[in-house]
């Protein structure tokens, strides 16, 4: 009996020490017993990493290296893993117990590689549908984004691995992600961008930070001494290490003088060659070096890398337990958009042929593209997850519906040949050599190359209408090259330099006969060309099959939306559905009335072109591994759609609220000289973005100004419905003190369901000029038909602040405040007042 208590409380006490210590005297004299054995060479090596995913190891202290991993969405860098539906996924379960146990999977994956490191949450504000991250990231709302990113971390840090959040700060787009400078002012740092990361600092007590690539106020954020010693390091204590992302360092010195403690990959500026001059001759304290060294010594010493092996065996690389944490993530954060005549959820008993079309059906798509993306080992598809939930009686039909741009490149018949001029530079200047073509089929999708010699291309075709109606006009070019493509004489298409580009159509109302005339002016950037350009008639590019069966179906369910290709890392994606998407879906509408449309996507997008033709909208994110079973489960009424809204809707892209300032004025851009990337002195321009938006992100734009989205942050359908009854404020409070605010909600319905009870905050009386609500509070509550479950939620000060950019603090302006409680930031039902004093 003793031994088998012995055994339990060893296997306790060893569960117990994954988890970081506090920081204690002991700590402290060991670190800096180990910084004093080190020479000023060793100390400077420590602050660059090594092999990709590393940090440097001491032998001369007996420091190994470090490992790290790409996260977010699974411990992406070392091989096949548990993908889970997470970014903003995980913001449309709005539920604080699932991010836990998200944390605490994703910390089990990563002992299981031995990662010490994890390089994630990102919680970056989904400032626009459009910025090719927003995927990986989590709401629109700040406070949302600090409530799930807490326990995140805590999950995540409780199995003995550092949590990193990610990308410190306003990295709220990613086109030409190493120049943009976000000008923000600090009123809309504060409430908006930076609470997040204030959240995983003091709450999450988050022990690793990285900066993002971008300028904040004309610095960039590794060398930003506002965002990094002020603020992260200063106001809010941050005592773990304050890393880089990959090669998004720019000078060493100020990246020394100004909080960066942790260069990686490697030190290509904070090396030996720049500091050890920098500290002999005044420009960087020794001091500095220490300092950023102890954070890396301490924080390894708390989590006892150093006694400890970090791989365990115990826990599974292939996870069957965390299977049911990836479905679990998915299942709450599909979310039913539209549901005309309570078309969902279907009745399997009644389906003997079911139709599932469109590229993202099958193979699965799991996440988006990029650093985040994680191979799955066996990823459910749409296709194997209806068949699964059908069984062998009824027949499953699948077509991708589409064809590859490739298909379409060498399909196209141009109006005779295709005139080629190639110039020896990239301004078409001077004599080129000239030379025709059959067709522009040399595009395969690259990611990004390195630059070759100078060059530009332009190509003349002209291309004949058989017949009267739409015509999609395609075109593909590698990452890093540009284009811009003409027809008749109107710009319809161009592609700028980005990291990884998906293919760009453009529509063409053509007439039978009628020939347009098209040039395209192409700039690679690698050595070899990789142009691709093709036109198709829409009516015919749909599949023969995708149109017979879903004619044929009982139902058709259409997997649309972006994929990791189309949304991804390095570059920003479109507000329109990838191409031909649009076209699939009405095609499949005109032939089936029972036609489903799902969504994959990390935000809105444009649904408006078929929108009222098609019954059924769901929204499935990107839902990791077990998404095909997930969305299989949600169709046929097996699990209630729980998921809402963790961004707002727009109808188009111009009704965003960033729309106006998001790319700049390209005409304000400013030189700067750099030796990133090449390792010699040469100018890049430097594109200001000013953050002319300010606070109205959002819901807070469209309850501001009285109008209202296509889809309300928080809003998300139901196979049953709720009542919100019952609420009790107080009517006055002191201001400063915590106010709780007390409802009901009610399952109304014949079905068991989940509710998202939402609470914002008005400010009618303030002194400066406030949104007109603000999300401070919710609660996910499960209930049975009938059933009732009282909430109670707490409001702080903070709840009722606003910065004051004089006082550089936050303040409340005593009076009257408005409470609000529904299901949508545009359906709060539930309305009273309350004055603080």
């Amino acid at each position: 009996m003793c031994l088998v208590a012995g055994v339990v409380l060893c296997a306790a006490s060893a569960a117990w020490a994954q988890a970081p210590v506090p920081d204690s005297q002991q700590i402290e004299a060991k670190a800096q017993a180990m910084l004093s054995k080190l020479t000023l060479q060793e100390k400077i090596k420590l602050l660059g990493g090594v092999d990709g995913m590393y940090t440097q190891a001491m032998p001369s202290i007996d420091l190994p290296r470090f490992k790290m991993s790409d996260a977010s969405v699974g411990v992406r860098t070392w091989g096949p893993t548990t993908a889970y539906a997470g970014g903003v996924a995980l913001a449309a379960t709005w539920d604080r117990a699932f991010a836990r146990a998200l944390g605490e999977a994703l910390g089990r994956d990563a002992r299981a590689r031995g990662v010490n490191f994890l390089l994630g949450p990102g919680v970056n504000i989904a400032r626009s549908p459009v910025s090719g991250r927003n995927f990986e990231y989590l709401s629109e709302d700040p406070y949302l984004n600090g409530q799930l990113v807490v326990p995140y971390i805590e999950g995540v840090q409780s199995q003995g691995v550092i949590a990193t959040v990610k990308h410190y700060a306003m990295n709220n787009s990613e086109f030409d992600r190493h120049n943009i400078d976000a000008i923000a002012d600090e009123r809309t740092m504060r409430e908006i961008y930076l609470p997040s990361f204030e959240a995983a600092v003091k709450q999450g007590h988050v022990d690793a930070v990285m900066d993002s690539y971008n300028l904040v106020n004309g610095e960039h954020a590794t060398q930003n001494q506002f965002l990094n010693v002020k603020v992260l390091k200063g106001e809010w204590d941050f005592k773990g290490i304050l890393m880089s992302d990959w090669v998004a360092t720019y000078d060493g010195v100020a990246a020394a003088n100004n909080g960066l403690d942790l260069e990686m990959p490697d030190a290509a500026f904070m090396n030996e060659k720049t500091l050890l001059a920098a500290v002999k001759d005044g420009q960087v304290k020794e001091s500095t070096i220490d300092d950023k060294v102890l954070r890396l010594l301490r924080t390894e010493l708390r989590y006892g890398f150093t006694d400890r092996p970090q791989l365990d065996v115990a826990d599974a690389t292939y996870s069957v337990k965390d299977r049911a944490v990836a479905l679990q993530g998915a299942l709450e954060s599909i979310t039913l958009l539209k549901n005309q005549d309570h078309l969902l959820p279907l009745d399997a008993a009644k389906i003997k042929t079911i139709a599932v079309i469109g590229p993202n059906a099958w193979p699965a798509v799991t996440g988006g593209g990029g650093s985040s993306h994680a191979t799955a080992f066996a990823p459910i598809s749409m296709v194997t997850g209806i068949g699964n939930v059908l069984g062998p009686d009824v027949s499953v039909l699948y077509s991708g519906g589409l064809p590859s741009p490739e298909e379409i490149f060498l399909d196209t018949h141009w109006a005779g040949s295709i005139q080629v001029q190639q110039y020896e530079n990239a301004k078409f200047t001077g004599t080129p050599s000239t030379g025709t073509e059959r067709r522009l089929a040399e595009w395969h999708y690259v990611e990004f190359q390195r630059a070759g010699p100078a060059r530009s291309v332009r190509y003349t075709a002209g291309f004949k209408a058989d017949k009267a109606g739409k015509y999609l006009l395609l075109a593909a070019a590698n990452g890093g090259d540009t284009y811009r493509i003409q027809v008749d004489g109107k710009e319809v298409l161009n592609q700028a330099r980005g990291e990884g580009e998906s293919p760009k159509s453009a529509e063409l109302d053509l007439s039978a006969g009628q020939t347009a005339h098209i040039v395209a002016e192409y700039v690679p950037n690698a050595a070899g060309l990789g142009f691709g350009m093709g036109v198709a008639y829409e009516p015919e590019m749909i599949s023969a099959d995708a149109k017979e069966f879903a004619a044929k179906a009982d139902a058709v369910v259409v997997a649309v939306g972006f994929a990791p290709s189309t949304e991804q890392e390095g570059s920003d994606r479109t507000f329109d559905l990838p191409w031909g998407q649009d076209a699939l879906v009405e095609a499949m509408a005109a032939a089936n009335p029972h036609t489903i449309v799902v969504l994959n996507g990390g935000g809105g997008m444009n649904v408006m072109r078929w929108l009222d033709k098609v019954p059924a909208l769901v929204d499935a994110w990107y839902p990791g591994q077990e998404g095909g079973t997930a969305v299989a489960d949600v169709l046929f009424g097996k699990h209630d759609p729980e998921g809402r809204l963790p961004v707002s809707w727009d109808r188009a892209w111009t009704d965003n609220p960033s729309a106006k300032w998001y790319y700049g004025d390209p005409a304000k851009k400013k030189p700067m000289q750099t030796t990133w990337e090449t390792g010699k002195l040469h100018t890049v321009e430097i594109l200001p973005a000013v953050y002319g938006d300010k606070l109205m992100v959002g819901y807070r734009y469209w309850t501001t100004v009285g109008k209202q989205p296509l889809f309300a942050f928080g809003y998300g359908l139901s196979y049953t419905t709720f009542k919100f009854s019952n609420l009790h404020v107080p009517g006055a409070a002191k201001s400063g003190s915590t106010v709780t605010v007390n409802f009901d909600v009610t399952n109304t319905g014949n079905v068991k369901g989940a509710e998202v009870a939402q609470l914002y905050v008005s400010d009618p009386s303030a002194k400066v000029s406030r949104p007109e609500r603000e999300l401070k509070g919710f609660e996910k509550v499960r209930l049975d038909p009938g059933q009732t479950k009282h909430v109670a939620l707490e409001l702080d000060a903070r709840a009722f602040s606003y910065w004051d950019e004089s006082a550089h603090n936050w303040k409340i302006d005593p009076g009257k405040f408005v409470i609000r409680v529904g299901g949508s930031s545009e359906d709060t039902p539930l309305v009273a007042n309350l004055t603080l004093q």
